[in-house]
């Protein structure tokens, strides 16, 4: 296995390496202009100069775009023309049948690492392929940063549990971390309106709503989901779930096929940040993929807009097809 440094080194590289042919590719298969090029990638119409020239220089265009990104490219600007995305990130996936979990998990962290600086407040939710990222993001010392966990715990001291990621995330940039001292599911509504009310976690929801970045995942509702599988619901739960029209959920946020919370019980003892307050963030960045999270994907889209999404190159396509 490669050191965690030549890790770092291949992932900038092929960040490198990608805003470069999305570049090639937007100017000359798309026929915008080089200032449009800038306006979409979000730099400066002289770094996309040097990025055309140095794609030039590499071979990668002449009458067509050479290189191994070339179709995850396409398929990025895809996504992002259907679903009104400012960026979609694809991770290729080489076998059908495998987890993509480990691969979905890698690109985020170049991105997350990047969006990361002074004075921040960011919104985290957890999940599997999020916990698994946090190898790939690049630490450093930062003045001012919060980070605050957007929906509360597992009791059970679990690997996927939304405390320890949103700790873990914020001791990559010794910031300041604000966790929800209070189950994701409590046991009735009355018991989520006292802890509102009288435990001060309204104070970490209203922190959470003025955060600029959130990064969050959605769970499916499938006996194959991490929700199940870590017996966060139980078989009557879910059934009744999916019998409400439930295809999954956003930070516990139960929704049907067209983002909107189903009227179901559990919908009311979430402690959690709302999807319309989620939505309100200013950069929403999700982070999901596999073959049973088509559905869940695209109902989230339509709940909060996500700005950025990451996900892998199978649900990519099974997201355009549907």
């Amino acid at each position: 296995m490669a050191p965690p440094h030549a890790q770092r080194a291949r992932t900038k590289s092929d960040a490198g390496d990608e805003l470069r042919l999305r570049a090639a590719w937007i100017y000359y298969m798309e026929g915008e202009t080089q200032s449009n090029v800038a306006a979409i990638l979000g730099v400066n119409r002289i770094t996309v100069t040097r990025l055309l020239s140095e794609a030039r220089r590499r071979g990668e265009v002449t009458i067509q775009i050479k290189g191994e990104l070339a179709s995850l490219i396409e398929l990025q600007r895809d996504l992002e023309k259907r679903f009104g995305l400012e960026r979609a990130i694809v991770a290729p996936v080489s076998d059908a049948k495998a987890d993509p979990t480990a691969v979905i998990a890698a690109p985020p962290g170049a991105h997350i690492s990047a969006l990361m600086r002074a004075g921040l407040t960011i919104g985290v939710g957890w999940g599997r392929t999020l916990h698994e990222s946090l190898p790939h993001i690049e630490g450093r010392n930062l003045k001012d940063v919060r980070v605050v966990s957007l929906l509360g715990g597992i009791m059970e001291a679990r690997r996927f549990n939304p405390a320890e990621f949103a700790w873990r995330f914020a001791e990559l940039f010794e910031a300041e971390g604000y966790l929800i001292p209070a189950p994701a599911l409590v046991d009735s509504a009355d018991a989520r309106k006292v802890l509102l009310d009288q435990c001060g976690l309204e104070h970490v929801f209203k922190m959470a709503q003025t955060a600029e970045i959130a990064v969050f995942g959605t769970g499916g509702i499938s006996e194959g989901s991490t929700t199940y599988k870590l017996d966060h619901l139980n078989e009557s739960e879910r059934k009744s779930l999916t019998e409400a029209g439930a295809v999954g959920d956003v930070l516990y946020n139960f929704i049907d096929g067209d983002g909107v919370p189903v009227n179901h019980p559990i919908n009311d003892r979430v402690i959690s940040v709302d999807l319309e307050s989620l939505a309100n963030i200013p950069q929403r960045v999700l982070v999901s993929g596999g073959s049973d999270k088509t559905v869940v994907i695209k109902a989230a889209i339509r709940a909060v807009s996500p700005t950025v999404l990451v996900t892998d190159e199978l649900t990519a396509r099974s997201l355009l097809k549907a």
